[in-house]
């Protein structure tokens, strides 16, 4: 449980402690300027702060709307197995006789044929991340694809050449 403490500074504006339950201190002290403080202390007991850190008020927005989960929301246990057991992300090399060789990600219609998508493209030592549906993919690049595991089995193939897949 944590445990919160205010006081009033005078002159310099308030002090926020924060206890946790692993009896650790987080001390805000907040100026009138705006300007925040932060001291950690790895001990609750002790004297001083193991760590200090100086924010400017459009700092402190910023990492409050982070810590709120702004920009990134955890997800829950039971949703990440749920999530697990339908999103496979493979890496998947391009042989010669896949259909997908010499030709843009767009042109060569992969997420319609296959249900999969392309998140990351490997040729030689560069890796393209979100890579724009005019990369032209050559034979000996490593895809990352992500899909159902359905859908990976069938990219899978189709960039062997063992299946050179319709529509569907």
């Amino acid at each position: 449980m944590v445990e919160v403490k205010m006081a009033d500074l005078p002159g310099v504006g308030k002090k926020i402690s924060f206890k946790t339950s692993e009896n650790q201190t987080i001390v805000i002290i907040i100026h009138h300027s705006g300007k925040r403080d932060l001291y950690f202390f790895e001990d609750a007991d002790d004297d001083e702060a193991d760590y200090f850190l100086s924010l400017t008020p459009e700092e402190t927005r910023e990492m409050g709307a982070q810590m709120l989960g702004v920009a990134f929301h955890p997800v829950d246990d039971d949703d990440m197995k749920i999530l697990q057991n339908q999103l496979v992300m493979e890496w998947i090399k391009l042989t010669p006789a896949s259909p997908f060789v010499d030709k843009q990600i767009a042109e060569s219609r992969i997420r319609t044929r296959t249900g999969a998508s392309v998140i990351a493209v490997m040729h030689g030592d560069e890796i393209i991340v979100s890579p724009d549906i005019d990369t032209v993919l050559k034979a000996g690049d490593t895809v990352m694809a992500a899909g159902k595991r359905e859908q990976i089995r069938r990219f899978d193939a189709m960039a062997k050449g063992e299946l050179m897949g319709g529509d569907s």
